[in-house]
């Protein structure tokens, strides 16, 4: 059983049981966070697919840690202009374990 779901602007494609990063949520480590916004869920050949979402579906997930990504390095440059400039960025991530699927009809899917 897998579903799609939509945080933080982006897509990912989880099942219970995986860790995965996200961009940082307001919870605390060890709270468990409802992830409401569920794109489509599927299950072998069967799939569920919303419009743009499912109703009544949702994903459950425990909060492990935050924290930020690795230094991603800016550099520009004009040739002949004498103009360089150097600039970094770290992301804030979340990392989040998925603990349950909760189908439109209400049933639980766990590991």
């Amino acid at each position: 059983m897998y579903a799609v779901i939509k945080t933080g602007g982006k897509q990912y494609r989880v099942s219970p049981g995986l860790v995965l990063r996200v961009e940082s949520l307001e919870a605390a480590e060890g709270d468990e966070v409802v992830l409401a916004e569920v794109l489509a869920m599927g299950e072998g050949e069967s799939i569920l697919v919303g419009a743009p979402t499912l109703s009544g579906a949702s994903v459950k997930a425990k909060v492990k840690s935050h924290g930020r990504g690795d230094k991603v390095r800016i550099f520009k440059h004009r040739r002949r202009k004498h103009y360089a400039k150097t600039q970094g960025h770290r992301q804030n991530f979340t990392e989040l374990e998925i603990t349950a699927l909760v189908r439109p009809d209400g049933t639980v899917v766990a590991q």
